[in-house]
């Protein structure tokens, strides 16, 4: 198992993989409008290579948090992982690789809308706990953030994204 950044010729198999993931083409088009937008952080959009076949993705991107000041944070949204390589332990290699390199960055935190199942294990608590409103009426144990070694306690308020996830 490979695990490094997308780069120009992946972005069909990526496209593939969510697409086949997630039953459908939305995660794909907000990977592609995530790229062409500020947001987009090259370093941290990955990949999953298995005999040179691309059969996971992860993205993280930058979303804000607003309160008395205006903070970028990190969201995670989509991983994907492509249905016949599900249930391998491939998820968890990429979410690891991924927030180590968030962390490495120095980054703040990471937002994640998701299966407490899946992310409470690599750190991730309800949103509420660190005073970070959720955009989504969804339950409170469902919107989670992981902080990492650039978070301080000026990082509370609302989560707002940018123009690209209003497709999803």
């Amino acid at each position: 198992m490979n695990i490094r950044p997308e780069n120009i010729r992946d972005y069909h198999a990526i496209a593939k993989v969510n697409t086949l993931a997630f039953g459908g083409k939305k995660e794909a088009h907000l990977v592609e409008m995530i790229r062409t937008s500020n947001a987009y952080i090259s370093q941290l959009s990955l990949v999953v290579e298995i005999n040179n076949n691309i059969v996971g993705y992860i993205m993280f991107s930058y979303v804000d948090l607003v309160a008395e000041e205006q903070l970028p944070v990190l969201s995670l949204a989509p991983m994907a992982i492509h249905p016949n390589m599900q249930r391998q332990g491939i998820g968890k290699a990429l979410l690891k690789t991924g927030l180590e390199l968030a962390d490495k960055r120095g980054e703040a935190l990471v937002v994640v809308l998701g299966y407490p199942k899946l992310y409470k294990p690599f750190g991730f608590q309800p949103s509420i706990n660190y005073q970070i409103e959720s955009p989504f009426n969804v339950p409170e144990d469902v919107f989670m953030v992981k902080t990492l070694s650039g978070y301080e306690d000026k990082y509370k308020g609302k989560v707002v994204y940018p123009p690209a996830f209003q497709i999803v």
